[in-house]
């Protein structure tokens, strides 16, 4: 088991939840991809973005259905600074992770984490478990209470974009 996975299955493991992190047969690093290995719909991914503030440095975590965006303005007004989206070196720095496989929980390091409040319109959403071909089921309810994220309206849908 790759370190990634390991941490994000102890973070799972230490809030409580029998959730399973399965290991898909093709890869999971876009949201189009997840969904179709999930079988699920776009909308139940939830991706994990991460954002890095040009003042200070500290990074952001947004939580978004896969079917959105993250509105630049919208999460620099929750960040209370200027966003810029964080090169593959600062993600893997901040979080322990790769792009293509961040977790919601199980960073390296603590990090403000805010959710897309459509996630919570269904009963289950997948996530991505650490790396890029492993992904998990869970509540929209525990995802929240499990990263800590705080839902706030920061996401338009792709097309708006």
């Amino acid at each position: 088991m790759s370190k990634s996975l390991a941490r994000v299955r102890a973070a799972l493991d230490a809030a409580g939840l029998d959730t399973q992190v399965l290991e898909m047969p093709d890869e999971t690093r876009t949201a189009a991809q997840a969904a179709a290995a999930a079988g699920c719909a776009l909308d139940q991914i939830a991706k994990s973005i991460v954002m890095g503030g040009t003042e200070t440095g500290r990074a952001y975590l947004f939580l978004t259905a896969g079917g959105n965006r993250v509105d630049p303005d919208r999460a620099a007004a929750l960040a209370g600074e200027p966003l810029g989206r964080a090169d593959a070196g600062r993600v893997r720095a901040e979080t322990g992770f790769a792009i293509g496989g961040v977790a919601p929980v199980g960073h390296l390091s603590p990090l403000p984490v805010f959710a897309d409040p459509r996630l919570t319109e269904f009963a289950v959403v997948w996530a991505a478990g650490g790396t890029p071909r492993h992904v998990f089921a869970i509540a929209p309810a525990d995802l929240i209470r499990v990263s800590g994220a705080q839902v706030h309206a920061f996401a338009v849908p792709a097309d708006e974009m």
